[in-house]
């Protein structure tokens, strides 16, 4: 198995290949975690729509396994993760950590190098391919979809980031204006007013 990944805390960008110790006994602790973390993200897959955060997941772990460490998320969720993965790969299940986000609501780095070790997909829109991931969870998983079967979609945070981001751009266009008759001058480049 490769190296833990660390998982940020907040908003920090994963960190990839970076190994993790345990202060309790590292692989058996990491098992029971990974069970009870597929347990949380069953529960999670059966409500359309619902996503869980890095935070949230880990405490619930704990909780349930009453296995705790004073260690940061970051040194030992992502091997968690990367188990409750191998697991969903050898079921031959949509990938459950689909639904693990972080702060700014993204998937982050793990879930591409996931992707790319388990079913050879190298992608380069990680939220994008992760919302159509969540969905086919949701579905295999027996949640209630809607009527039209649901839609993939993104976590509020990316969602908002993006619009945020189209908005900006849009604002910024220059809009090209005839020097003749001062008229906004459209895609083909000719005026319609002036020919």
């Amino acid at each position: 198995m490769p190296p833990s990944t660390h998982l940020p805390d907040a908003d920090t960008e994963i960190e990839p290949e970076v190994a993790a110790e345990l202060d309790t006994g590292a692989e058996e602790t990491q098992v029971a975690w990974a069970e009870a973390a597929r347990e949380v993200l069953l529960k999670t897959a059966r409500s359309y729509g619902s996503l869980i955060t890095q935070q949230k997941l880990a405490t619930q772990i704990q909780d349930r396994t009453d296995l705790r460490t004073d260690r940061q998320i970051r040194h030992w969720l992502g091997g968690v993760l990367r188990k409750v993965a191998e697991d969903c790969a050898a079921r031959d299940e949509p990938l459950l950590i689909a639904l693990v986000v972080d702060a700014r609501g993204s998937v982050g780095d793990l879930y591409a190098e996931t992707l790319l070790e388990l079913r050879g997909e190298d992608i380069d829109h990680v939220d994008d391919h992760a919302a159509r991931e969540r969905l086919a969870c949701h579905e295999y998983f027996g949640a209630n979809l809607p009527s039209g079967g649901g839609l993939a979609t993104l976590a509020p945070q990316v969602a908002a980031a993006r619009t945020r981001t189209r908005k900006k751009a849009a604002e910024e266009r220059v809009i090209p204006i005839c020097p003749n008759c001062y008229t906004a001058v459209p895609a083909t480049g000719v005026c319609d007013n002036c020919g």
